[in-house]
């Protein structure tokens, strides 16, 4: 895939790994979304699992926003390993797993996402299946 942006079905291979961008955990951002969306919970524990969903949803949504992608049908086997404190930098990556054609205008394309902290350790995963426009 030379450029994400523009990836349609064909464009992605089986194995082939997609960065997804960067993001901070924001001190701000995380007391806010704790008073808002967590109560009780104590941000010396580090980003609640709902927070760090949506710090990956961003990244994906950000970096899916121009594929030739139209609608995500599934996110499941969430996997929260741990909470990363504040100022934690991730990183996120998608690995195609599979695809399947679905006609001759679209196919679904199975794929692993991984949340990553600055050391690599794991915080956070999923898998997707999401149709794609054929060329």
């Amino acid at each position: 895939m030379s450029d994400p942006l523009l990836a349609h079905f064909e464009d992605l291979d089986v194995g082939q790994v997609a960065p997804l961008g960067a993001c901070a955990v924001d001190q701000g951002a995380l007391d806010v979304f704790v008073e808002r969306f967590a109560p009780g919970w104590d941000t010396a524990y580090g980003a609640p699992d709902a927070m760090v969903y949506a710090l990956w949803s961003r990244l994906f949504a950000d970096k899916a926003a121009g594929w030739a992608q139209s609608k995500v049908l599934a996110v499941d086997g969430l996997r929260f390993m741990r909470n990363p404190p504040a100022g934690e930098l991730l990183r996120g990556r998608m690995t195609v797993m599979g695809k399947d054609p679905v006609g001759d205008e679209k196919g679904i394309v199975i794929a692993s996402h991984d949340l990553l902290d600055e050391s690599g350790r794991l915080v956070f995963a999923c898998l997707t299946r999401a149709v794609f426009s054929r060329r």
